[in-house]
């Protein structure tokens, strides 16, 4: 099966609509993760400048925003649902120019097509990456990431799955789906392709150093590369939302009580 990255597109068949492509890709980064990159790049710039540099340097994943527990909930349904968001827009504009959801990879749920690849994905791509990160942080590359801030309110594990699913939703379909169809219709090669959307992956995650860079950099590599092929994006978001459950939900029951865990 050929995927749509590697199809030739319905469009763009003029200069004019390849001008109008790339303001429309400009715009869905500058709104979604284009920015965060550049903000996270600047936030590793201020850890570096910072007394006792990047290794000194905390940063929570999923602060409370508020003291009290039902504006702080609220708080966090806003910011899994401006994820959610996002991914439905890139979703939107796939599906406005003939890449309906099945097309990229999102028809119905298949055991052993979608969620045992997606484990498996966990499995090499969650693994390793917590080993670069304890060894990073060791090193002093990496800051000290608390996946978990919030407080000890009732509805704490359910938000943070909710967050996780969120992440999922919004960078595979974004970063993956949307963004190497669109730059395969500009004429762009796979692999050019991929680096792209792997570098975009890689600059969001700068916040927690060079590190986390590094090894979301290659996560996207494997991800992007996966999708190229298969033509499946399910295996990707169940795979990214259990790196992400495991890493929020497993640091919230276990910091504290094992002393490798920063």
């Amino acid at each position: 099966m050929v995927s749509p990255a590697e199809s030739a597109p319905p469009w763009p068949a003029s200069d004019r609509q390849r001008f109008a492509l790339r303001v429309e890709i400009l715009l869905v980064l500058v709104v979604t993760f284009g920015l965060s990159g550049a903000s996270a790049a600047l936030s590793l710039i201020e850890s570096a400048l910072s007394p006792g540099g990047v290794g000194g340097q905390t940063v929570a994943l999923n602060p409370s925003r508020a003291a009290q527990s039902t504006i702080d909930l609220l708080y966090q349904l806003l910011s899994v649902a401006r994820l959610m968001g996002w991914g439905a827009l890139g979703l939107y504009l796939l599906w406005r120019s003939g890449f309906g959801p099945r097309v990229v990879g999102l028809a119905r749920i298949r055991l052993r097509g979608d969620v045992l690849p997606g484990l498996a994905l966990a499995a090499v791509i969650g693994l390793p990456g917590l080993g670069l990160y304890l060894i990073a942080h060791a090193l002093g590359m990496s800051v000290t990431i608390v996946p978990s801030s919030l407080a000890d309110h009732w509805w704490r594990l359910p938000v943070l799955i909710l967050s996780a699913l969120a992440n999922a939703v919004a960078e595979e379909i974004v970063v993956v789906a949307y963004l190497l169809t669109r730059l395969r219709a500009l004429g762009w090669s796979s692999n050019r392709s991929l680096f792209a959307s792997a570098l975009l992956r890689g600059s969001y995650h700068l916040y927690q150093g060079l590190g986390g860079g590094l090894g979301n950099l290659v996560m996207g590599i494997v991800f992007g590369r996966f999708w190229q092929r298969t033509d499946r994006l399910w295996p990707l978001v169940l795979a990214h939302a259990t790196i992400d459950t495991v890493a929020y939900v497993g640091y919230t029951l276990l910091h504290g009580h094992v002393s490798w865990l920063p």
